[in-house]
């Protein structure tokens, strides 16, 4: 049987991917303790970056809401489309809750609640949504890779090299 080729929008790939390297400027770039906020300069880039960084999810999520059809092969287990689901709605959600959590722990620390027990409350919310997201990440590229074994066009909807062909 000939699989349909589901091939996401240009616009989708590049937000895909554009994704992909904000998150990793905001890796590179994040901050190793809160004191260093003392800096004004970088506690506006670190809220402008939040801001930038949120609205851009909001963005990806409406387009890909509106726009979205899976690349998923029609005989797809239930379970499997359930768990894509899942994992694509959670990295959404945690990305948001990294992107609140840092705005909310830049606005303390510009209002003065330096050593609250409010900061340290968030910055712990803002870490371990930093791990959960971590988590979901690996598990979408290990979805990722399994697609691409299975030569069931998933990969080839989304990444640009590689290219796979059916089985």
């Amino acid at each position: 049987m000939e699989q349909e080729r589901v091939q996401h929008s240009l616009l989708g790939k590049s937000l895909h991917w554009v994704f992909v390297l904000l998150f990793g400027y905001g890796i590179l770039k994040q901050i190793e303790n809160k004191e260093q906020l003392n800096d004004l300069g970088l506690l506006i880039s670190e809220m402008f970056f939040a801001v930038a960084f949120l609205l851009f999810i909001m963005f990806r999520f409406i387009y890909m809401k509106r726009s979205y059809k899976t690349a998923l092969p029609s005989e797809t287990s239930k379970i499997q489309r359930i768990a894509a689901k899942v994992v694509h709605t959670s990295m959404y959600f945690v990305f948001t809750g990294i992107s609140i959590s840092g705005l909310v722990i830049g606005t303390l620390f510009w209002l003065g609640y330096k050593d609250s027990l409010l900061i340290e409350t968030i910055i712990w919310a803002h870490e371990l949504l930093f791990s959960t997201i971590l988590w979901l990440i690996s598990v979408h590229i290990l979805a990722a890779i399994y697609h691409r074994t299975q030569h069931d066009l998933v990969w080839s909807s989304m990444v640009p090299f590689l290219k796979e062909k059916v089985k």
